[in-house]
């Protein structure tokens, strides 16, 4: 079983910055792309950017140039680093990842989300 726990969401105020962790641990042979995406109430959950193992990565074009992410490939460790948050950023935020497990099994697995508010 491959489990992720995120960590780092909380209220801020706009224009203020979070870093949001997320660690994949349990049968993990090998990890493919670690990513983040959220969902504002009302709202589809959408992509907000993910990394490739070979250290790729893609941004939704409504956090570009305020949202980094990263890896730590020892760790199993994916992190987003936000910055001039806006209202409009506000939701949970969710990890996503995909990995080789046990048993050469190929796994998609979520986060339990970890909720961004925006707001004075």
């Amino acid at each position: 079983q491959v489990q992720l726990v995120e960590s780092g969401g909380g209220l801020v105020q706009p224009g203020g910055s979070l870093r949001l962790s997320c660690a994949a641990s349990g049968s993990i042979l090998s990890i493919n792309t670690m990513g983040w995406y959220r969902q504002a109430p009302g709202k589809e959950r959408e992509l907000v950017a993910f990394r490739t193992s070979g250290g790729s990565t893609n941004y939704a074009d409504f956090v570009k140039g305020r949202f980094t992410i990263s890896r730590d490939n020892a760790k199993n460790t994916v992190y987003l680093q936000m910055n001039s948050l806006k209202p409009e950023d506000t939701a949970v935020y969710y990890c996503y990842t995909n990995v080789v497990a046990g048993g050469y099994r190929y796994l998609e697995v979520w986060g339990q989300g970890t909720l961004v508010t925006v707001s004075s």
